[in-house]
Formats: C-alpha cells, structure tokens, sequence
C-alpha cells in the first residue's frame, strides 16, 4: 500500500507535468519553446555541438602546430576541428549563436546541413546567415513562427519602409520602397492577398506619403482608406484620367531635378542629385505610392475603344515603372495572375517590378509568373501553400534570394479605423486633387430621439 501512495505522489506531478507541456506544444508553442524546449535545445548543443559537426561533415584538420601542442600535451589522438563556437543568445523564438568558420569552409556547407542540425538539435528549422567574411550566424527557430504571427516590437519602420510581413526565420519582413521601388503581388481569391495590402496601407498611412489606388472591383478594397487616399480610381475610365495625371506630375518633379542640376557651376557636388532624395527638404516633392488592385481589370478589352483606352494606361503604366522611382514615385501592383496572354506590354510592365510576392494561386504557370524569372527554386514553395493558410506567401527580389512569410491578421474595420486618425498626414498634391475620393461626413454623437418612446399599455 505504501508502494502505491509513493508511485502515486511521484507520478502524479509527473504526468501533470508531462500533460501540460503536451497542451502547451500545441497550443501555445511559444510558451513551450520558453520554459522547455529552450533548455532542452541549449542542453543539446552544448552537449553535441563537436559530434554533429563532425557528423555533418563541418570538421577540418587542425593545423600542424595545434596537432604538435596536442600530441606532446596529452599524448592522445589528434580530432578534426569543428568552427569556432560563440556564445549562445536565446530569443523569445529560438536560438542565435556566430560561427567562426574553419579554413577552408564557407556558408554554403553549413546552409548544406541545415537539416542536419535541425534534427540533431531538436528544433523547428535552422537557417544560415553570413555576417562577415569568415562568420555566419546560426538561427535556430524552435516552432513555426508562421502559425501563429507576432510582429517583433523591434520591428523598426522608416519613411517608405514598413515592417508588413513575419518571415519564417522570425525576423520581419519589411517592404522598402526606397530599396525595391516597384512590387507584384500575386494571389488567388483568398490568399491573403488583401491582408497583405491592408497592412501596407495603413503602415504607410501613418507616415507623410501621398497614397493613390486604382481599384478596379468598384472600390471595394481600397475606399474604406478614402480618407487617406490623395486619389483613387474605382474602374478602367476613371483609371485612365488618373494615369496620365501621374505622368505629369513624374515629368514636372524630373524638370525640378533638371532646374537643381542647372545652376551655378560653384554648386558643390553633394548638391548636385539625379532624384528627388538629393533634393534639399525644402524644395523636396512629398513621395507617392500608386496601388493597383486587380491589374489585369486595366488589360480587358470588350470593344476597339477600349482597346486604345488599354494600350494607353499600359504605356503610361510602364513610364511609371520606368521612370517613377526617381521622381520619388512608386507602383504596388496586385492581381490573381499576370503573364503575356493579358495582352501587350504585360511582359514589359511586369520586367520593371522588382519585388515579387505570391501567395496560394490557382496553378504552377502563375507561381511562374511571380517567380519563375528571378528565383525558379521558389515556384514549388509557393504552388505547396495550403488553402488552409491564408496569408503565407513567398517573397522574392531579382537578387534571387526568397523566404516565406505571413502577413499578421488586420481586420477590414481595423484597418479602416487608421485611415481618419491619419488623414492630416496626407501631403497636398495638386495634380491628385482633382482624384481625391469624397469621404462621408460621419455623425459624432447617436441622433437623439425627439421624443421618449412611452411603453404602450393595454
């Protein structure tokens, strides 16, 4: 009987224990990771770091004079070298600890294993980062970060740079206008595309950028932000007033750089600027970022009319991408999928668009479309996003690197509700006025009854 109450007083916190953590690994992972699984990785490396490494092929021969000291030293065999260990940082989501790399090594043998180490470490993924020549960071992730998304509050933003996005290295992924002028982002319906875009737009509202928004789908996505919006086009026709009023106002600020590269030859050279950032504050032109929704409404032809109405917003479309970033002008351009059939000049507009992000599509030809010219290896990782997680998307540039990220959920109403706080922000652009969406005048308080409803009486 004694037995029994011992066995039960020592097994019962131990499967309470074991319970709890179960519950908390999967539905709290971030509390798991904290008060377990952080330990437990740290307790791994430590203990394991030179056999996974010699396992992994990661070791090199010491050099002659270490293999000297050893041998008169201890008089025992001579290991192989795994690189040089720094101290370990934990974070709130994994792990972070610098590599010196052994002669002969690179960041590409260690990225090689990345598997390897996440398995014999026990973690959720491990990525390789070159910090500089000879020193890589290991990031060890110890659950995914994508399931449920939390921004970083360190998550710094900047004038045309928003931290929109978590990628799955769990650091933010921010969208830097000034760094990657001009972005597709493609998605099928509900795909978290519109996600993507509410979170861009109110990240940007809070700042002094003039924001512009052709929306093709009668205004649905982008006139709850009328408020905030210098301009916005809700079809083809008006579309086609707002485009050339673009390409005035890109020619206007090109002849104020021309007028500054113009003057006095005493002008010192940090003076002397080809765009707009090198212009003095004073005279500098507020940015503007242009929104498309739906591109492929603006290629859409039913009659010979509207043809020549397609191929001139095309054209002035690619001017913009062309020339827009240098006149402080910047396109985000959306759709469901975006490839030569749409008609001339698709081709062309979409070579000018540096960033590419694509969420879930319908098929592997439009992850090719996204992706498929700047990082091939990336279309099988967006054609293997689930209908399930809305939001997930890859992102890429014409560097060739991608990572995927998820978008955090904002509600509509969320979003909405940014735009009025920060509508004093909007810059005043002349050549927009005439575009500037009517926004409702809404009542402070609940009309007041004019007479107190009485209960009726039988």
């Amino acid at each position: 009987m004694s037995e029994l109450l011992t066995l039960l007083e020592l097994g019962g916190p131990l499967a309470t224990l074991g319970g709890g953590a179960a519950w908390a690994r999967s539905r709290h992972p971030a509390l798991y990771w904290n008060t377990v699984g952080l330990p437990l990785s740290v307790a791994r490396l430590l203990a394991s770091y030179g056999s996974v490494m010699d396992a992994c092929g990661l070791t090199v021969a010491p050099s002659r004079l270490r293999a000297l000291a050893v041998r008169a030293a201890t008089r025992r065999e001579v290991r192989p070298v795994p690189p040089r260990r720094g101290t370990i940082r934990p974070a709130s989501t994994g792990l972070r600890v610098r590599l010196r790399l052994a002669p002969g090594q690179e960041p590409a043998d260690l990225a090689a294993s990345a598997e390897r180490l996440r398995h014999a470490w026990g973690v959720h993924a491990v990525h390789v980062t070159p910090v500089k020549p000879g020193v890589v960071e290991l990031r060890l992730i110890g659950y995914d970060v994508l399931t449920r998304v939390r921004m970083p509050k360190t998550a710094d933003a900047g004038l045309l740079r928003v931290p929109v996005a978590l990628r799955e290295d769990a650091t933010p992924y921010r969208r830097d206008y000034r760094a990657v002028p001009h972005q597709l982002v493609l998605g099928a319906t509900l795909s978290g595309k519109s996600m993507y875009l509410r979170n861009l737009v109110t990240g940007l509202a809070r700042q002094p950028v003039a924001l512009a928004g052709i929306d093709c789908k009668r205004g649905v996505e982008l006139a709850p932000f009328a408020p905030r919006l210098s301009a916005l086009a809700t079809d083809p026709a008006e579309a086609a007033e707002l485009l050339p009023a673009l390409v005035s106002e890109m020619e206007a600020r090109y002849d104020l750089i021309k007028a500054r590269q113009g003057i006095a030859p005493g002008t010192p050279d940090e003076e002397i600027t080809s765009d707009v950032w090198g212009l003095p504050d004073s005279e500098r032109p507020d940015p503007i970022v242009l929104f498309v929704d739906e591109v492929a409404e603006l290629f859409l032809t039913a009659t010979r009319k509207d043809e020549e109405r397609r191929d001139d917003m095309v054209t002035r479309l690619i001017r913009l991408a062309q020339l827009g970033r240098a006149a402080g002008i910047y396109l985000e351009v959306c759709g469901q999928r975006f490839g030569a059939e749409l008609g001339k000049g698709a081709t062309m507009l979409r070579a000018q668009l540096t960033g590419r992000v694509c969420h879930r599509v319908n098929d592997e030809a439009s992850a090719k479309m996204a992706l498929g010219d700047i990082a091939p290896e990336a279309v099988g990782a967006a054609c293997a996003i689930a209908p399930e997680s809305p939001g997930l998307a890859v992102a890429g540039d014409t560097s060739g690197g991608w990572s995927r990220i998820r978008t955090p959920y904002l509600s509509l109403g969320d979003a909405a509700a940014v735009c009025p706080e920060t509508a004093e922000l909007a810059p005043d652009v002349r050549a927009l006025a005439p575009f500037r969406p009517a926004v409702p005048v809404r009542p402070s308080h609940p009309p007041v009854p004019l007479a107190n409803p009485q209960p009726a009486t039988g």
